[in-house]
């Protein structure tokens, strides 16, 4: 079962208000509605949004319904359901803000039926059992879309959306205007919207779960690097001793600069700060890391010199 199926499952169980069921009849209508004022006809592959849309439609209205299951007509195994009813489908269309009494689609609900913050969420619930579809963020990339086939039901959306600062975006997906969220709180945010708080969990639980994957992962990359950039350093010093060793001989140097190049022979893979910490412990003195790197500048500078010449 996907993780689309198990939110709108979540949904379906959840009891609202009269006044919400109408918004949120009105925002899954709008979303999927086929230009017939003759029968009320809707059609999803969910059993339980089925059953729900089924129930409110007839408690609501008062109507006769009709709840089928039809195959598909693609050659799919996959079946889907249509709730159809023949009665009171013109007003039933008005009072939820499809049609206007012309028989004409109406672009956006009128404000009685988003006068309160729960009646939008509502729309926003009944929207997404039509259109939307998320992905399990265990398995995928962070990603939240409803699919639309006319441009003003989807900027209407987007709108809706982002009064919850959502952050959403519209791009066209061949015909279709797409409503997409990407950023991962804010999905998580919708899901809070929508009151489906059991996937809420789930869906906070993988997000804490790969941040600090993530974040372990950064950590160790960095630790590699600097692992790497102690090795370089400590590889380029040797080689800048090995060069005075051959041309000049150690014994040429200053003391403080002789003790630096036999130490990093010594010890060629410890950092700076490990060097400074055995060199002021074997000889009971006391250097410095930036001490240290002062000498093998000098080192560094003494072999350049002699690599010219």
């Amino acid at each position: 079962m996907s993780f689309t199926t198990n939110v709108k499952n979540e949904i379906c169980l959840t009891q609202f208000s009269t006044i919400e069921n109408i918004a949120e009849l009105s925002g899954f209508i709008r979303g999927s509605y086929k230009n017939d004022v003759e029968k009320l006809e809707l059609s999803c592959e969910n059993a339980k949004v089925a059953k729900r849309l089924y129930l409110l439609i007839k408690s609501i209205y008062g109507v006769d319904v009709l709840l089928e299951q039809r195959k598909m007509a693609n050659f799919s195994k996959k079946k889907i359901y249509v709730i159809t009813s023949f009665s009171k489908t013109k007003q039933i269309l008005e009072d939820l803000s499809v049609i206007d009494s012309n028989n004409h689609l109406i672009e956006t609900p009128k404000d009685y039926l988003l006068g309160s913050i729960e009646e939008i969420k509502a729309y926003l619930r009944g929207s997404f059992l039509a259109r939307g579809s998320i992905n399990d963020p265990k398995t995928s990339q962070y990603h939240l879309e409803m699919l639309y086939d006319n441009k003003y039901e989807a900027v209407f959306v987007q709108r809706l959306l982002n009064q919850f600062e959502l952050n959403s975006k519209i791009i066209m997906r061949d015909i279709k205007y797409m409503v997409y969220i990407k950023e991962s709180d804010k999905i998580s945010d919708f899901l809070r919207i929508v009151n489906a708080n059991q996937a809420v969990l789930y869906y906070e639980n993988i997000r804490i779960y790969k941040d600090q994957k993530n974040k372990t992962n950064r950590l160790n990359n960095c630790e590699q690097a600097n692992i790497d950039k102690v090795i370089e350093t400590c590889n380029n010093q040797i080689q800048d001793i090995n060069t005075i060793s051959s041309k000049l001989g150690l014994d040429f140097l200053d003391d403080k600069i002789k003790e630096a190049c036999l130490y990093r022979l010594k010890y060629p893979e410890a950092s700076l700060l490990e060097l400074s910490k055995i060199i002021s412990v074997e000889n009971n003195t006391n250097i410095t890391k930036s001490g240290l790197n002062h000498r093998f500048r000098k080192i560094r500078e003494i072999a350049s010199k002699l690599k010219d010449n």
